[in-house]
């Protein structure tokens, strides 16, 4: 697997007109890897991932996994600052053991279901807002992932998170796609290998072809 960070200009047309339609960076992602016959799911195929994160001073980083090696040489001109910079994962795969704490980042789309008003049998995704049950989610979603966020200083779980802005989709008819990402940012401990390796390249929740589901490890910060 390969893990490659891309320095956007965020000032490029491209990036302006990818970030003002998921569909648009959807295509910009995928352009990097080899087209596949129209009945194969493309993205799910390749374990397309992506993030994109904010840095100071106003720039933008964009984090894409996959299973197979891109191609960077194919996206626009005047996108990119810098060389893409493409590094196996493998290594952090080779870290994973039962008890092992990382610190980690994660863009989600946490939701819930409910009714549609006067139709009992139709149900509906809705985002979740406040913060109490977005780290809910993650916890539910941990314990089906293999892995537990461990109480911080303070007994509360050792996460954060954040809203960050809403992602649109432009393209697709009879409704848009918007969807409400949540970051989440702090430390998880390893209760099942095999469970959270899964969890890693395969991503977690829903939203993954649209810049949700991308989760990053670090070696865990002190204290």
């Amino acid at each position: 697997m390969f893990l490659t960070k891309l320095t956007v200009d965020h000032r490029s047309p491209a990036f302006r007109r990818d970030i003002a339609d998921v569909h648009d960076m959807h295509r910009t992602v995928m352009s990097a890897y080899p087209e596949l016959p129209p009945t194969a799911a493309y993205r799910s195929a390749h374990g397309v991932l992506w993030r994109i994160d904010p840095v100071p001073r106003g720039g933008v980083v964009q984090y894409v996994q996959s299973h197979t090696a891109p191609d960077w040489g194919r996206l626009p001109e005047g996108l990119l600052l810098r060389p893409a910079e493409v590094r196996p994962l493998q290594p952090v795969l080779n870290a994973i053991v039962p008890g092992r704490r990382f610190a980690f980042r994660l863009m989600a789309n946490p939701t819930r279901c409910v009714r549609v008003e006067d139709d009992a049998d139709k149900r509906r995704r809705v985002p979740l807002r406040q913060p109490a049950r977005q780290i809910a989610w993650l916890i539910a979603k941990g314990e089906q992932h293999g892995f537990v966020i461990p109480a911080g200083r303070q007994g509360a779980p050792d996460v954060t998170a954040s809203p960050v802005p809403r992602l649109v989709g432009k393209r697709r008819e009879p409704r848009h796609i918007v969807i409400h990402p949540v970051r989440y940012d702090g430390h998880l401990v390893v209760t099942d290998p095999e469970a959270f390796t899964a969890a890693v390249t395969d991503g977690v929740g829903r939203a993954k072809s649209y810049g949700c589901g991308l989760l990053t490890l670090a070696p865990a910060r002190p204290g």
